[in-house]
């Protein structure tokens, strides 16, 4: 869960509920998540929790009661080598899918899934896949505050073209809102906006830089190297996982000093996918059945 699910502040909106249960999604996420961690104990792979799940780890030792997604981040070092070996290391359920190995993937990041499993998050972002757990790379960045705005800058402009590419041009019909999109197909593919996000990422390396960032939540979520640190074990619904090293400098960093505080009912965001189907394999979903 990224810091805007956990909401204190801005505009009052009606909290949507979901039409699947959470809590058993929240038990076959962590399913994925205690295999994963089985792998990167095997393979000496660097992980951690983060976001909202780090959160959840602090403030209620598992999930936020309302969430109903998993966040880590790995190292640049540690992640590319999960890209390279993901196919033998990983258990035949689990797939990791990001924009190196899978051309048509429209995201800066990327995710664990199940396979036995079918999710579609947004229609308009059709993007066909299992259950996942979401794997972000933490990247060095500069320590000049003024060259760090500028960088996220060069990211966030990016990643707008790349959501812009996979976005359905006529989602608010084929007037000008479906301009800028039409505009973003006609002059990138998914492929080169992708390559360009990466060669963002890895402009600063990540062992030699004191400070690191995980570019989704832009300048937000940079701080020194130390905060992320060496791992420190966190209990997370049970189960023993890798937190990072300063979990309440990184809090405040992301979620403000009042995160050990709940957000009002009304500002519990929560996913409410489109699709959700956890006994069937994405592969053999068939979308004229869907209704």
């Amino acid at each position: 869960m990224k810091p805007g699910c956990d909401i204190r502040k801005g505009a009052s909106h009606q909290r949507k509920e979901p039409n699947y249960d959470v809590r058993e999604l929240q038990k076959r996420l962590l399913g994925i998540v205690v295999d994963f961690d089985r792998v990167c104990r095997e393979h000496q792979l660097r992980y951690y929790v983060t976001y909202g799940s780090m959160l959840g780890a602090v403030r209620h030792r598992g999930f936020i009661p309302w969430d109903d997604d998993i966040d880590l981040g790995m190292p640049r070092d540690d992640y590319d080598r999960l890209i390279a070996h993901s196919r033998e290391w990983l258990p035949p359920h689990l797939e990791f899918v990001c924009g190196e190995n899978d051309d048509a993937y429209p995201i800066a990041f990327g995710k664990l899934q199940d396979n036995r499993t079918t999710i579609i998050e947004r229609r308009h972002l059709h993007y066909l896949g299992g259950i996942f757990v979401d794997i972000m790379p933490i990247d060095g960045i500069c320590s000049n505050a003024l060259r760090q705005r500028l960088h996220i800058a060069h990211y966030v402009f990016w990643s707008r073209v790349l959501y812009f590419i996979h976005r359905d041009p006529y989602r608010h019909g084929r007037g000008p809102s479906s301009w800028l999109p039409l505009l973003c197909r006609k002059l990138f593919t998914m492929i080169q906006v992708q390559a360009r996000i990466r060669k963002i990422l890895m402009r600063y390396p990540y062992r030699q830089s004191q400070f690191v960032c995980l570019y989704d939540d832009h300048s937000r979520a940079i701080m020194p190297k130390s905060v992320v640190g060496e791992p420190e074990t966190v209990v997370f619904e049970g189960v023993c996982l890798p937190g990072v090293h300063d979990a309440d400098a990184y809090l405040r960093a992301v979620y403000g000093s009042d995160y050990m505080q709940l957000p009002p009912e009304n500002m519990r965001k929560i996913h409410c996918f489109d699709y959700l189907d956890l006994n069937n394999p994405y592969r053999n979903y068939n979308e004229n059945s869907d209704c």
